[in-house]
C-alpha cells in the first residue's frame, strides 16, 4: 500500500487516515471514529464490545473488511490499529446510538437508495461519475477516457481477488510493477512528478489522454496474460503485471521516438476547479 498518513477532525477531535495508493481511497482508525461518536472513555473496549454486537446481528464479513494498518498513536510511536474504509466506517456508525453519528445515517440511507438504484441500472453510476468530473472542468473526451479507464482498472483487481490476491499492500506492489514497467516509475514517483499531494490527490485525474491511454493498455493487457497463463498467487501475478506493463512501455518508447516528445510529462489538471469551464490539458 502507497500510504500517506494524515487526519481529518470532527467535532473539534482528530480521526486518523491512511491514503491507499493501490485502492485509492482513504483508511480510517475506527477506534477513533467510535470514541467521537460514543463519548466513551474507553474507545478500544468499546469497539472490542461492538464488533461482537455486529457479528451477532448478521455482519459477518467485519473481520474480512478491517485492516491493520500503522498510525501514529498519542506517543508519537507507529502502531497497528483497526481501519476502515468510508464504506466499512459507515456500515459501524450505523450500530452506535449516538446524536452525533445521526448526520451520517440519514447521509448514509440517502447514499444507499441512489447506489440501489445504480446496481438495478449501472448506467446510473456511469451518469453520476460522468457528472461530476464534468462539474470539475473536464472535457468531454476526457471524461471518456477515464471513465474506459476505470472499467479497465476493476476488471484487473477482479481479476486479482479470483487470483489469490487480496492483501492491500499486495495490490500496492503489482500497481507499482505495471507502473515501472510501463512509465518508469511507481505512482509515488509519477505523483511527485506532478506535483501531486500523495495524500489524496489521484494520479490519473491529472493524466493527459495519452498517459490514460497508455495505462489503460498495460492493465489490460496484464488482465490477460494473467488469464491466458493462468496466474496463481503473488509471484505468478507479480510476473504478470511486469509483462503487462512492459507491453504498454515498448509502445510508448516507440511513440516517443516517433514523436521526439515524452509521454509522461509534469502537467496535471490542477487549474481545474468546480464550476470552471472546460478547457483540455496544455503543454506548458
Amino acid at each position: 500500500m502507497e500510504e500517506s498518513r494524515g487526519v481529518v477532525l470532527f467535532e473539534e477531535k482528530y480521526v486518523r487516515r491512511v491514503w491507499s495508493e493501490a485502492e485509492e481511497k482513504w483508511y480510517f482508525s475506527v477506534v477513533d471514529a467510535v470514541g467521537i461518536l460514543s463519548n466513551s472513555e474507553n474507545p478500544r473496549r468499546y469497539w472490542s464490545d461492538l464488533k461482537r454486537k455486529l457479528i451477532k446481528e448478521g455482519y459477518n464479513e467485519l473481520y474480512e473488511k478491517i485492516v491493520q494498518l500503522k498510525m501514529q498513536a498519542p506517543d508519537g510511536k507507529e502502531r497497528m490499529t483497526d481501519s476502515a474504509d468510508a464504506e466499512t466506517l459507515l456500515r459501524i456508525i450505523q450500530s452506535i446510538p449516538s446524536p452525533k453519528a445521526e448526520p451520517f445515517k440519514r447521509w448514509l440511507a440517502k447514499v444507499g437508495y441512489e447506489r440501489m438504484r445504480e446496481i438495478e441500472d449501472p448506467e446510473l453510476a456511469a451518469k453520476r461519475m460522468h457528472d461530476i468530473y464534468l462539474a470539475k472542468g473536464y472535457s468531454e473526451d476526457w471524461i471518456a477516457l477515464r471513465m474506459r479507464g476505470i472499467a479497465t482498472r476493476e476488471t484487473l483487481t477482479d481479476e486479482w481477488k479470483n487470483r489469490g490476491i487480496d492483501a492491500p499492500s499486495d495490490y500496492a506492489i503489482l500497481t507499482a510493477e505495471i507502473s515501472k514497467a510501463a512509465f518508469g516509475m511507481t505512482p509515488s514517483e509519477y505523483k511527485k512528478l506532478k506535483g501531486l499531494d500523495r495524500s489524496g490527490e489521484n494520479l490519473r485525474d491529472h493524466m493527459s489522454d495519452l498517459e490514460l491511454i497508455f495505462s489503460q493498455l498495460s492493465e489490460a493487457a496484464t488482465t490477460e496474460i494473467a488469464r491466458n497463463v493462468d496466474a496463481q498467487g503473488f509471484t505468478q501475478n507479480k510476473n504478470a503485471a511486469y509483462r503487462g506493463g512492459k507491453i504498454a512501455g515498448d509502445a510508448r518508447k516507440n511513440l516517443e521516438d516517433q514523436t521526439g516528445r515524452p509521454v509522461s510529462s509534469k502537467d496535471n489538471y490542477k487549474h481545474l476547479t468546480e464550476g470552471e469551464k472546460r478547457k483540455n490539458l496544455k503543454p506548458k
